[in-house]
């Protein structure tokens, strides 16, 4: 299948978890493969919203194999869109956040294979550096640093 034509832009809807257990919050760190923000930054949880998928459905199967880790209740508090390009395609992104809870804050792993994952860390808040999160990480946080109460298990 050909890719779009030059000039034209690719749009992808994505869902994204803010999971923070006391101080902490759970970051991946993209991969080379990562098609819209650049590999080695810190970023949310999440992704791409499959044709027909329900954004909660993908949220928890994006954490699941990125994390290792089980959705057990999402609630929706914000939306964004992002233009990037990178190897050479212009993206729209739009990213639904969900300040999440987990089943069990366990120790993450990540489960998905040559994915746009290559490590997942519970990482505390005080100690991030913003210049190592991707800009949806950043905007996705702004509701983790605002809210102390937001908890990944209840």
């Amino acid at each position: 299948m050909a890719g779009p034509a030059a000039g034209s832009v690719r749009t992808r809807v994505s869902a994204y978890a803010v999971a923070v257990d006391s101080e902490r919050v759970l970051l991946t760190r993209l991969s080379a493969t990562s098609p819209i923000f650049e590999p080695g930054l810190w970023h949310l949880p999440g992704g791409g919203i499959d044709p027909g998928e329900q954004p909660v459905d993908a949220l928890a199967r994006e954490l699941l194999e990125e994390t290792g880790l089980e959705l057990r209740a999402a609630r929706l508090v914000d939306a964004r869109s992002y233009a990037a390009h990178r190897l050479g395609v212009s993206w729209h992104l739009v990213a639904l956040f969900y300040v999440a809870t987990l089943r069990d804050a366990g120790v993450p792993f990540v489960s998905e294979v040559d994915g746009t994952t290559a490590e997942v860390a519970w990482l505390p808040l005080a100690m991030l550096d913003d210049a190592t999160l991707s800009p949806a990480a950043l905007d996705g946080l702004g509701h983790a640093r605002a809210d102390g109460s937001t908890s990944s298990r209840r």
